[in-house]
């Protein structure tokens, strides 16, 4: 899932890119199956698809739904994203190497004075590659290139200048800790991160630093893998998690390069096929405070090859799946 992420106010007080609620709950009601295996997997330790942060791992997902709702100290922004991603190499221990991915996101903007206005905002391409990783300690690194295109309805888009930069990601599960009395209810903990900087290649515009850091709690981990106390779904497919964003333009006009940083508290559901997530935002920092009033943001995640294993699972190194 690309990325969403909170720019600030006065460019449509909100850049949701990925990564998101009465759909979520109908789906949520309607698919009831087991935890994934096969989605963001590292050894043993399922990875969610977060809210805002990007996932590390390439994978064949869907993110069929990425509504949101932000109140800001001028405005309602009214979002719904869609991103899609396409695993294209897998190594000889079947695991998701290189992807590609490509999103946006429709805003509906209603300033509390003036007129409304709403379109697509610039969508977003990346490509990822995952360059190390150790199924025995449940960690995984990797790299994307990501470009932002100024194709988006210039009402909406936070900038008219393609910007191009890398991106660096990482997770790691605690699940090679010691099975030990007390101890042993911390592996079910796993850690997202991610840091880039997407600069623009033309015009006075902006240049934009960004990272976050997931904390997650897997209870589908702590049933299967540490201790089984007893839970039914659909407690026992559910993940804790919380988010801290950082949202910064480097360069950009006056008034606009103050950091933005949150923190984004939630809960997920994961199943063999899908995710659906729910969450809000809290401002970390007096300039966060006027664009982020109040935020709900939601996810409905597909990973398709659950669906269609054999073309969903298609990649150029071994072509369809089995």
């Amino acid at each position: 899932m690309l990325c969403e992420r909170l720019i600030r106010p006065e460019v449509a007080a909100v850049v949701f890119m990925r990564r998101k609620i009465i759909f979520a709950l109908m789906i949520f009601f309607a698919m009831r199956s087991s935890v994934a295996h096969a989605h963001g997997v590292v050894g043993d330790y399922v990875f969610l698809e977060p809210l805002v942060a990007e996932d590390p791992t390439p994978a064949n997902e869907l993110d069929l739904l990425e509504p949101s709702w932000v109140k800001s100290s001028d405005a309602n922004d009214y979002s719904i994203g869609f991103s899609g991603e396409k695993v294209l190499w897998i190594d000889d221990n079947y695991m998701p190497r290189f992807s590609l991915a490509a999103g946006t996101s429709w805003h509906h903007v209603s300033p509390f004075e003036g007129p409304s206005h709403e379109g697509v905002e610039n969508p977003e391409v990346a490509a990822k590659w995952a360059f190390y990783y150790s199924l025995e300690h449940e960690f995984l690194t990797s790299v994307a290139l990501v470009a932002d295109l100024p194709v988006g309805n210039k009402d909406i888009r936070d900038q008219s200048h393609t910007s191009l930069g890398p991106e660096f990601l990482w997770e790691k599960a605690l699940g090679d800790l010691p099975n030990l009395p007390v101890l042993k209810y911390l592996r079910p903990l796993g850690f997202q991160g991610d840091v880039g900087y997407l600069p623009a290649l033309g015009g006075r515009t902006s240049h934009d630093l960004f990272a976050d850091a997931v904390i997650e709690y897997s209870l589908p981990y702590l049933s299967n893998n540490v201790q089984d106390i007893g839970l039914k779904w659909p407690f026992r497919n559910l993940f804790l998690f919380t988010e801290f964003n950082y949202d910064q333009l480097i360069r950009g006009p006056s008034g606009q390069t103050f950091p933005t940083i949150l923190a984004t508290p939630g809960i997920a559901y994961v199943s063999y096929h899908y995710e659906v997530s729910l969450g809000t935002q809290l401002a970390l920092n007096n300039a966060t405070v006027p664009s982020s009033h109040a935020t709900i943001i939601g996810l409905i995640d597909i990973f398709y090859d659950s669906f269609f294993p054999k073309w969903g699972n298609w990649t150029i190194n071994r072509g369809p799946g089995e």
